[in-house]
């Protein structure tokens, strides 16, 4: 199961956020997010736990909502994981299409010549 935590301080490191998830079951992943497009490496505030069972990450959601770390209260919700499914209307994918069906005419021209 997939959380997501928000508002968290900006000192917040990853073995303090698995400690404090790691009470409600087993962790396993934890991501906090930063602004590396910028450059500067500094947190943005909020991150990611994944749990290894829904009802452990239920448990840890229900059990750490509006809980203080570091004098700020955290925002703790289930959120949805990444699906692998990518939209087939995208620009990327109508542009590998006209690509894709330009170099099927290639082919074909060549097959034909060939004949």
């Amino acid at each position: 199961m997939h959380i997501y935590i928000g508002n968290l301080p900006l000192g917040t490191t990853v073995d303090e956020l698995k400690k404090e998830f790691s009470a409600f079951g087993q962790v396993k992943s934890v991501n906090i997010i930063d602004d590396r497009d910028i450059g500067s490496g500094q947190m943005s505030g909020h991150g990611y736990v994944e749990m290894t069972s829904e009802s452990e990450g239920k448990a840890a959601v229900a059990g750490l909502r509006d809980r203080t770390i570091k004098g700020r209260v955290i925002q703790v919700i289930e959120s949805l994981g990444f699906s692998g499914h990518t939209n087939k209307n995208t620009y990327d994918s109508r542009r590998s299409g006209r690509f894709n069906r330009k170099i099927h005419r290639v082919n074909a021209r060549k097959a034909n010549n060939l004949l």
